[in-house]
């Protein structure tokens, strides 16, 4: 395999994955069908961040943040780096000196597929980062990875540019062509969503403003009297 550092390749629209990562994680997700979410291990090293940039990617060996190094580099303001490793890995790749690093660049946030440390210096500096562990273990630098490659978090596709959310309810992937109608779909859920707020404070019920109500005969849902429930044999 070729050890390569793609440099500047296309990306989405910064200002679009920013408007997405307002949207938040969980109304993408519905919005686009259910697609590109990374599943519920990733967790944010604290809690209350929430970011949409576009992805800068990093393959590293298991262990080795050698790659990170070489990423932090290519990264510009409005990315969000993410991190794979080319086999399982839990060891503590990233922490407050590369969280310094990418901040001063510009960078929105981090999201690896193994560990990060230094959590509570992260939460202090107000830098966001979601990995799947955390962990005091080190790293090495000693084997050559890529960068701007695509690569496969959560069963996840991310490639360079495209546009990563990530918040409280975990991340998403986004495809760079997929953006437009995230944002249209994304809006749409979230204008729906108001008003099926408001309909809520003014008392009105999940089962009639869904349809549901007159469904539950079919799921064999029965409404019975507490008198003739109780005389039930």
């Amino acid at each position: 395999m070729r050890n390569v550092v793609v440099t500047d390749p296309p990306r989405a629209d910064p200002a679009d994955a920013e408007t997405l990562g307002g949207f938040g994680v969980a109304t993408v997700h519905e919005a686009l069908g259910r697609v590109g979410y990374l599943g519920p291990a990733f967790r944010p090293a604290w809690s209350g961040a929430r970011i949409g940039g576009t992805a800068v990617t990093a393959l590293c060996w298991p262990g080795d943040n050698l790659m990170i190094h070489v990423a932090v580099e290519q990264c510009r303001p409005g990315d969000v780096l993410v991190v794979a490793t080319n086999s399982p890995s839990t060891d503590g790749l990233f922490g407050e000196l590369f969280a310094t690093a990418l901040a001063q660049r510009g960078v929105r946030g981090v999201v690896l597929g193994s560990g990060v440390r230094d959590v509570a210096e992260l939460r202090a500096m107000g830098f966001p980062a979601w990995s799947t562990a955390v962990s005091a273990q080190g790293s090495v630098k000693a084997t050559a990875g890529s960068v701007n490659v695509p690569v496969v978090l959560g069963g996840q596709l991310v490639s360079p540019g495209d546009v990563v959310l990530a918040d409280d309810d975990g991340v998403l992937v986004v495809p760079r062509g997929d953006v437009p109608r995230a944002l249209s779909a994304g809006q749409a859920r979230l204008d729906k969503e108001a008003a099926t707020r408001a309909a809520f404070r003014q008392g009105e019920l999940g089962l009639d403003r869904y349809g549901l109500r007159a469904k539950l005969p079919d799921f064999g849902i029965e409404y019975v009297p507490h008198a003739e429930w109780a005389q039930q044999p």
